[in-house]
């Protein structure tokens, strides 16, 4: 296999142009027609002004269209930047300036909720509307063009690139501040590919949904593992967990990658009889998938196979939980997935013993290029190898996850905790610093601080902990908070609960004492199921 991430479409293509290899609603794109407008569409983005490297933004809910330039911009030789459909403005504009794309690809809809945030990113030179005609451009120098043209584009040379060449940049938050850039390279993405469809036993037979965001590796990777094979995909925007079960049964779905929020809602619902006649597997990743939910999604699918993930957007994936394993260790989240080790250590780098609690560091090639433009940022998360051997005069680099775990005598993994303040909701990462940013800029506050404490459904709630404003009016300023969070930040990140101080408390050095607000609230949701 070539170690280009868009030849794996490309070359399945080749080989079995008639197979189905996406599906959305009542559309059916086969192989050779996937190919063909790959092909053309990076011909577009390179008409359009597409440099070699230069980058990708992509603002479409999932569609064939946002399958399509995520691997035409590898092909033309630049980098895609899937932006999460569920972002707003500020988010979207922080992205496009923070990656310094210069082609965004949205829909109408969604570049009107945008204009001024594509207005103030200067590097942003053309714009491709999906499904619709272009409106006014939101800068008079930026070019607009429809999809239909950017596939007219014509005949155009592609810029060379190679497998250690950037391929993607996806955004997570981090402890503090905005989110970041996981800069990944192609070959990080098509080693990723490669041990997950191996350990998954991906055939051309494979029905894979689409449920999460391409934004997220764990949804790109639905992408990568089928066409690696010659499988096929079919794309979801779900509103509630029903509309999964339709789908699934619909399309009879072989493979379901899910996260725990979600299987928790999917658990409690009544499956088809017989739906596990196809559906082969289950996969969750994205924070652990609690017991009660595991054993509820067993006894409703007794012959679909249940992989139980943990992973790192740093590192794509990290280990699996074969499924002969579950019931001998269901709260362990396994071992390394091939081509991949995971090493447990103690802060001076020196290996723990057996059930001794360390810090989860993973090597190997699915180990990104540290996070765009964040050298600071890059250092404290990108490391040398623990105990490397001195004889090599090139460092090699793991990434030290932040996450503690312990491994048992039998080598298999548990998790223990975080070690910074992230908050893991949903499944996804939310920086408290930027919905603490959101929540001052409303002015119904004097101090905030965003908090977890565990949720029996979201793995964790969001906590914000506040004091009122010097004017000390607190009526109907909850409410209206609220609103102003809703107003500006996806759902995931709208606090789940307010508490009210009067003063917050803070350590030695004047900062919030976020560790003990932490505990004052950690029995908010009632705690894990």
């Amino acid at each position: 296999m070539t170690g280009l991430l868009p030849h794996l479409p490309l070359q399945s293509a080749a080989g079995t142009p008639d197979s189905v290899a996406l599906r959305h609603r009542d559309t059916i794109v086969r192989y050779a027609e996937l190919a063909d407008t790959i092909e053309a569409a990076a011909r577009g983005l390179c008409a359009a002004g597409l440099e070699r490297q230069g980058r990708v933004a992509i603002y479409l809910n999932k569609r064939v269209e946002a399958v399509v330039t995520c691997f035409a911009a590898g092909l033309a030789g630049g980098v895609f930047v899937p932006v999460n459909p569920l972002l707003k403005g500020a988010q979207v504009g922080h992205i496009l300036r923070d990656s310094g794309a210069s082609i965004l690809v949205t829909s109408a809809d969604r570049l009107a909720d945008v204009a001024t945030e594509v207005a103030s990113s200067p590097a942003v030179r053309a714009v491709v509307v999906v499904g619709g005609e272009p409106a006014a451009p939101p800068r008079v120098d930026l070019a607009q063009l429809a999809w239909p043209a950017l596939l007219s584009g014509g005949p155009r040379s592609l810029h060379r690139v190679i497998d250690i060449d950037v391929a993607a940049i996806l955004y997570t938050s981090g402890s503090t501040g905005r989110p970041k850039g996981v800069v990944l390279s192609h070959r990080n993405m098509i080693a990723g590919a490669t041990s997950v469809a191996g350990y998954l036993d991906n055939t051309p037979d494979d029905r894979l949904l689409a449920v999460l965001p391409f934004s997220f590796d764990y949804g790109f990777s639905q992408l990568t593992t089928a066409f690696l094979v010659g499988a096929s995909v079919s794309l979801i925007d779900h509103l509630f967990a029903r509309d999964v079960v339709t789908a699934v049964q619909k399309d009879r779905i072989t493979g379901l990658a899910a996260v725990p929020p979600l299987w928790i809602q999917l658990a409690d619902l009544q499956w088809p009889a017989g739906i596990d006649e196809h559906l082969r597997y289950i996969t969750n990743s994205g924070g652990r998938m609690p017991r009660a939910t595991l054993d509820k999604l067993r006894a409703s699918l007794p012959r679909t196979r249940p992989f139980l993930m943990y992973g790192l957007t740093e590192a794509f994936r990290g280990t699996y939980l074969p499924p002969e394993e579950i019931d001998r260790r269901p709260d362990s989240m396994g071992t390394a997935i091939p081509n991949a080790e995971i090493m447990v250590v103690r802060p001076d780098g020196t290996p723990c013993d057996p059930d001794e609690p360390g810090e989860l560091v993973q090597r190997g090639a699915l180990v990104g290029l540290g996070y765009w433009n964040d050298p600071a940022k890059t250092a404290e998360r990108f490391r040398p190898v623990p105990a490397q051997r001195t004889e090599l005069p090139l460092t090699e680099m793991a990434v030290w996850s932040g996450d503690t775990v312990r491994r048992d005598a039998d080598g298999y993994l548990y998790f223990v905790g975080r070690r910074d303040e992230m908050i893991k909701t949903s499944g996804y990462r939310v920086s408290p610093t930027e919905v603490e940013e959101i929540v001052y800029a409303s002015g119904l506050v004097g101090d905030a601080v965003a908090v977890a404490a565990p949720h029996p459904a979201l793995g964790e709630g969001i906590v914000l902990i506040a004091s009122p404003p010097d004017s000390g009016a607190v009526a109907d300023g909850e409410e209206r908070l609220l609103a102003h969070c809703r107003a500006r930040l996806p759902m995931y990140m709208v606090p789940h609960r307010i508490a009210w101080l009067t003063a917050l408390p803070r350590n030695p050095n004047g900062k919030f004492d976020r560790p003990a607000l932490a505990a004052s609230v950690r029995d908010s949701f009632g705690g894990p199921a």
